[in-house]
């Protein structure tokens, strides 16, 4: 044979090959059963469906908790506008406890403790930083080093120049230390 004929043989075998292709796949569309074809096309509506409701109900829990933190932190400005006036009751239960006049300092006392409870019963806490704590970069602000007066204070907290303060699990501001080289 030559290669002319087997070419064209080679050809006329492909195309019926494609034509047997085609009839058979038109017979087994024909064999679906329209019953068959519409159950599917509900499955096909049914998984939409859900995954649509799934979409909505993380968007809801998404938005339910952008609002909660929202509130939670809605007096954030109110507060850190508030912490200065902390700091100025501490200097000056500081100051009278110095003098000997207790009548005003029991009215300061009063008042500060009434301050500070309704801060705390909004979610105002302050941070629980001491002298002699490790000092922390996630928790802290160092404003300045000094020599450390014993080795055992090296890297640590030596004094509080401003307290710092959290208002639900945000820190509003990082209490500002002093710490030991």
């Amino acid at each position: 044979m030559s290669k002319k004929n087997k070419k064209e043989k080679d050809s006329v075998e492909e195309e019926v090959l494609t034509a047997e292709k085609e009839v058979v796949s038109e017979e087994i569309v024909e064999e679906r059963d329209p019953l068959d074809i519409l159950k599917s096309d509900l499955e096909k509506e049914k998984d939409k469906n859900l995954r649509l409701f799934a979409e909505f109900e993380n968007f809801r829990k998404r938005t339910s908790k952008e609002r909660i933190e929202l509130f939670s932190t809605a007096s954030e400005g109110v507060m850190s506008s508030l912490l200065p006036v902390l700091d100025d009751f501490d200097r000056a239960l500081q100051e009278i406890e110095k003098s000997d006049d207790t009548g005003h300092l029991k009215g300061i006392v009063l008042i500060n403790n009434k301050l500070r409870e309704t801060l705390k019963a909004k979610g105002l806490k302050p941070v629980g930083t001491k002298k002699g704590d490790v000092f922390d970069a996630d928790i802290h602000e160092a404003i300045t080093q000094i020599p450390a007066p014993t080795d055992d204070l090296k890297g640590k907290v030596i004094d509080i120049i401003e307290k710092g303060y959290v208002l639900g699990d945000k820190t509003i501001r990082f209490p500002k230390v002093v710490i030991g080289q």
